[in-house]
């Protein structure tokens, strides 16, 4: 993978969405095609023959890249939501983020004991969107769960948060 590409590519708001927050904002990832290409073959590298089945988003930046992986590993696409935005029957996980207290729903029939889930997302901060979207996730006892994201934003210890039986990759390190 060109991490140089991604990384020259990738753009940091300061002061986003409040003051004192660095924001790694990845739309001028996914805007410029060769970034997208890279990030899309260094996923699917990464998880083709795993037996994955459902490849959950967290919303929103997760939905950018999960539907496609979904598609290239011959799995389904799940979508994690804020309160209020699924239309059927939920499960729910708050989580304390670095700005708040949050909740994140999944439809109750979203995910099976059959199923190997891989949740993405584009950022692994403090890790408590993460952390709860996985323990969404295991409420259903799949086979296995592994999480990936973007980038991992190291200083801030996120990976620490995440349960140790659940792998995890990123695609960038800052």
């Amino acid at each position: 993978m060109n991490t140089a590409l991604l990384k020259e590519n990738l753009r940091a708001v300061p002061d986003f969405p409040i003051p004192g927050i660095l924001f790694w904002d990845i739309t001028t990832l996914l805007k410029n095609p060769a970034c997208l290409k890279e990030m899309d073959a260094a996923l699917l590298e990464q998880y083709k023959g795993l037996g994955i089945t459902k490849v959950v988003g967290i919303e929103s930046r997760g939905f950018f890249l999960a539907p496609s992986l979904a598609m290239h590993l011959g799995a389904g696409f799940v979508p994690i939501r804020k309160p209020g935005k699924l239309p059927a029957e939920t499960v729910s996980e708050s989580y304390q983020k670095e700005y708040g207290v949050d909740t994140l729903q999944i439809h109750k029939d979203a995910i099976t004991p059959e199923d190997v889930v891989l949740v993405h997302d584009d950022v692994l901060a403090t890790g408590g969107s993460a952390r709860a979207a996985i323990e969404l996730v295991k409420k259903f006892g799949p086979r296995k769960v592994y999480v990936n994201f973007i980038i991992e934003l190291e200083a801030l210890g996120g990976r620490a948060k995440l349960p140790e039986d659940v792998p995890m990759t990123a695609l960038l390190s800052l």
